[in-house]
């Protein structure tokens, strides 16, 4: 009889280690393995006209106050051009947008605050607090640009609207995992 405990014991131990670890590995490496977005610095030209025209000399890196804008370190022709990863480290939209005045190629052009678009914010009401009854406002009340980009709305959800330049502050401070609100860039860039 101990033999059979030992036996089955043993069974569930095997069991564990080559089905249910390298389960629960594949699904860590599923959650880790999301697309990377990357948005390109304010005032950036259309990508092919920007990756002809990006020297890569890290200008507007150095200019950045928020440290939000850094050389992309991936193979290809995407290497050293300044990207934001928002979710790290969003572009803060500074008053001076420094990186735009930096820029000595002309890859960055120097816009109003309100001409910039790094893409658009979009919530996703199946995983938003508020959504869910909660006040949480978070995105809207760290948002620069303030109610011109994001507020929440007669129905008492986060709305984006038509003045949002896709920063990424709304992403960055968002409190839930996955997060509920992320940028969309529009062009997505393939790293």
């Amino acid at each position: 009889m101990n033999e059979r405990r030992h036996d089955r014991r043993g069974f569930f131990r095997e069991f564990v280690k080559r089905v249910v670890e390298p389960a629960v590995e594949a699904l860590d490496t599923g959650a880790a393995a999301q697309p990377l977005v990357i948005l390109r610095p304010p005032g950036a030209l259309p990508e092919p006209n920007f990756l002809s025209s990006c020297e890569r000399c890290r200008a507007c890196v150095e200019a950045c106050p928020a440290d939000a804008i850094r050389p992309i370190e991936v193979d290809g022709p995407l290497y050293g051009t300044p990207g934001i990863v928002a979710s790290d480290q969003p572009c803060v939209v500074c008053t001076d947008l420094d990186c735009m005045t930096a820029c000595p190629s002309g890859a960055l052009r120097i816009l109003p605050r309100e001409e910039i678009d790094l893409g658009t914010a979009i919530v996703d009401e199946d995983v938003c607090l508020r959504a869910k009854g909660e006040a949480c406002r978070i995105c809207v009340d760290f948002c620069p640009l303030g109610e011109t980009a994001m507020r929440v709305d007669e129905k008492e959800k986060v709305a984006v609207l038509d003045g949002c330049v896709g920063c990424g502050v709304c992403e960055h401070v968002c409190p839930t995992s996955p997060k509920a609100v992320r940028i969309d860039p529009g062009v997505r860039l393939n790293v």
